[in-house]
């Protein structure tokens, strides 16, 4: 047997990780059916050459980022503290994957921040910022920044956390990633301004080191968030604004669509939870 190494998955490659050991970047694989390891697991790995190892055992997780559909699991990221949203002037970002993305760090009960990026379009972050006032009511931290321009806006956040960029491609995550850290250098192209959509970038999730105490992993664009893993009564608590209402409905099974006595429904007519949550709510429980 070979000599086993502690280290962490600093990239992500569908059934290819590198892991970051004392020693060095380790080339490693799983052997069987060990499957969803994501980028940020602490693993123990087993070396078989001079850079190259064999995962044996994962450590236990303190936070799993995931999607879903109902065939199947992407793991997104692991031992994050933080989900960094991103989102743009420009192109036009998907408001429903904004909210999935905050149901599914709820669920994981990670931190939130959610960045609009390219501020330096001013028409396109006026309307931007329309769209997001009501996250911001609901009390989730809004950073506005241009990264080509100046990141230290977001850099307080960052500090001290493990945070994870998620959002739909085009955004400037990686825009992001080179305005923190000049040498990594991820890739950037220009927007596809005839789809008015993004271009794919990166392709893999890649952790770095900000400083000994704060990491960033970038994540691939997402076009869609699945939620499949979360349950009713979890995606229901997952609705801040909801909180102080669930568990005063008529009957306990509530569900918030159309019961007599719904706590929820009350509170959304007397005006105290937008209708435009309660209607993605009841978009994701149906």
């Amino acid at each position: 047997m070979g000599m086993l190494q502690h280290g962490q998955v600093v990239a992500a490659f569908g059934r290819h990780f590198d892991v970051e050991t004392a020693e060095g970047i380790v080339s490693c694989v799983t052997r069987g059916k060990k499957g969803g390891i994501a980028c940020g697991d602490r693993l123990q790995i087993e070396m078989t050459g001079t850079s190259q190892g064999v995962i044996k055992s994962i450590d236990p997780r303190s936070s799993l980022l995931f999607r879903s559909d109902e065939f199947k699991e992407k793991t997104i990221a692991a031992n994050v503290t933080q989900i960094i949203v991103v989102v743009a002037a420009e192109p036009a970002f998907y408001e429903d994957l904004v909210s999935r993305c905050l149901i599914a760090a709820e669920a994981a009960s990670l931190k939130i921040v959610i960045v609009l990026n390219k501020c330096d379009l001013e028409q396109a972050t006026q309307a931007a910022l329309k769209k997001l006032k009501l996250y911001c009511d609901l009390g989730y931290p809004l950073v506005t920044l241009s990264a080509r321009q100046d990141i230290s806006p977001l850099r307080p956040y960052l500090q001290g956390e493990t945070s994870v960029l998620v959002g739909q491609s085009g955004m400037g995550k990686s825009s992001i990633i080179n305005a923190l850290l000049p040498a990594a250098q991820a890739h950037t192209r220009e927007i596809s301004q005839a789809l008015n959509s993004g271009k794919h970038t990166t392709t893999h999730a890649r952790l770095y080191h900000l400083d000994d105490d704060s990491h960033i992993i970038d994540s691939p664009g997402l076009q869609e968030f699945g939620l499949s893993h979360v349950n009713e009564m979890d995606i229901a608590h997952a609705f801040v604004e909801f909180r102080p209402y669930l568990g005063h409905c008529r009957f306990s099974n509530c569900r918030h669509l159309v019961e007599p006595g719904c706590a929820v429904l009350e509170a959304t007519m007397a005006g105290e939870i937008d209708r435009r949550r309660l209607g993605t709510f009841h978009k994701l429980v149906r």
